[in-house]
């Protein structure tokens, strides 16, 4: 039966919208070492940009084993609901266990395993110029660091995901993704890292901030701290949210700082005229090409910029500006400078700390020394004197207090002996006027009286 125009163009129509719904790419798991699964021939990568006018739709093939959805939501609004093609629903906090959900302000990663073939379609507040990407093959690719690396630079490295070797790119990513760096000691006898473990020396970011040039265009950028003990490490990145855990990690030596800086303190310490030696290690750094930025502060809201463009020797001087107010500086630098192999670097120098005293007074002459010491004299007589008066004063007072105490004691005392003689003798005199106690004679005896037994009776 011949096929009308009507329904050829019909066709058509259809095939190209539902191309224009979704980009589709696919996942080939979480772990970094899981098997990597090839993109589908069936499922090619298409552009979109009218995803939401058909309700965001899109088809998965029968071949897909795995797949990763990015998809961009308006700002703060809630997850997306997925609808499989038989009618099921998943959502954020409710999935099956073979389904991994990261969600954050501006969008969702999902990552789905042996999804169901046929139509999908996603409910949500999906930003209308947006594209829903699915990725096959999703890793981290990360810039090394650079050899030799010094202590104290101030680095720009950059990282990105990628999905099927191309760069992932999505508003909000950055909330999305959690990047650390960290270095980990190799252990080698004589470095200084030699036990220094583990250590979480920044992250990287895709806000537009600092080192970061442009927010969301996928290039994430680092914020590394250099200032860590010299020796052999591990650089490792790690890239993960609920989704996804990657990690690479490559070995490097972080070198000793090539620039040393001291403050030379005068012999003379009244004078104030202060110097700073700087010691650049030629073998590593070109001198003409090294250039030092410093400010100097101190008290009374003292800050002074100090510039040495280039030096001519290994070691060299700079002689700080004559320091007037007395207290305690402090010299905070870096250095612009060029290493022998030409890579341009900059480098943060420690901070000094120095202190201005005001000169010791000067010693006394003989007449001053015998002025003070004749005063120290008069002053220790006065002193014996006036110790002599109080222990007179103490001695006599304590003498007439105990005298009181004794004439009062004494009072005390006979006043308890004339009472205890006068008890004494009223005692006796009422002995001797009390008459003796007579016995009964018969005729007071009431014999008509019952016996006390009989009455108890």
């Amino acid at each position: 039966m011949p096929i009308s125009r009507n329904t050829l163009l019909t066709v058509y129509l259809l095939t190209t919208t539902s191309l224009l719904s979704v980009t589709a790419v696919f996942a080939a798991g979480t772990g970094t070492t899981q098997k990597s699964v090839q993109p589908p021939k069936a499922a090619p990568i298409v552009a979109v940009d009218t995803a939401s006018e058909l309700k965001n739709r899109f088809r998965i093939d029968h071949m897909v084993d795995n797949m990763t959805l990015f998809v961009e939501r308006d700002y703060d609004s809630g997850p997306v609901i997925v609808v499989l093609p038989d009618g099921s629903k998943m959502y954020s906090d409710r999935h099956p266990k073979t389904v991994k959900w990261a969600s954050g302000i501006t969008g969702d990663i999902i990552y789905i395993e042996l999804p169901m073939a046929g139509p999908w379609q996603l409910i949500g507040k999906v930003v209308p110029t947006s594209t829903i990407k699915k990725v096959s093959k999703l890793e981290i690719e990360v810039q090394p660091l650079p050899q030799p690396i010094f202590q104290g630079e101030q680095i720009k490295l950059v990282a990105q995901l990628m999905g099927d070797a191309q760069r992932v790119r999505m508003p909000g990513l950055d909330y999305l993704v959690e990047w650390n760096a960290h270095f980990v000691s190799r252990h080698k006898p004589g470095d200084e890292n030699f036990a220094a473990g583990d250590i979480i020396v920044g992250s990287y970011k895709d806000n537009g901030e600092d080192y970061d040039e442009k927010p969301d265009d996928g290039l994430f950028t680092s914020d590394i701290n250099i200032k860590q003990p010299w020796g052999d490490y591990h650089f490792v990145v790690q890239a993960r949210n609920n989704v996804f855990d990657r990690q690479v990690s490559s070995p490097f030596r972080l070198s000793p700082r090539p620039i040393n800086i001291e403050v030379v303190t005068p012999e003379n310490s009244s004078m104030a005229e202060w110097k700073v030696m700087l010691h650049v290690d030629n073998s590593a750094l070109q001198l003409a090409e090294t250039h030092f930025s410093f400010e100097l502060t101190g008290p009374a809201g003292m800050q002074v910029p100090l510039v040495v463009n280039g030096v001519t020797q290994p070691d060299s001087e700079l002689i700080l500006p004559t320091l007037i107010e007395f207290g305690r500086y402090k010299l905070k630098g870096s250095v612009a400078t060029t290493t022998i192999t030409g890579r341009e670097i900059l480098l943060d120098l420690p901070e000094l700390f120095f202190s201005f005293n005001p000169p010791p007074a000067p010693l006394p002459t003989a007449k001053e020394l015998a002025e003070v010491a004749a005063i120290a004299a008069q002053k220790a007589a006065d002193e014996e004197v006036l110790a002599k008066k109080d222990a007179i004063f103490w001695i006599i007072t304590i003498n007439i207090i105990l005298l009181v105490l004794g004439i009062l004691g004494l009072i005390v005392w006979r006043k308890r002996q004339s009472l205890t003689q006068a008890l004494a003798a009223a005692e006796l005199r009422v002995q001797q006027q009390k008459p003796a106690k007579q016995a009964p004679s018969l005729d007071d005896i009431d014999l008509t009286l019952p016996d006390e037994a009989d009455n108890n009776r």
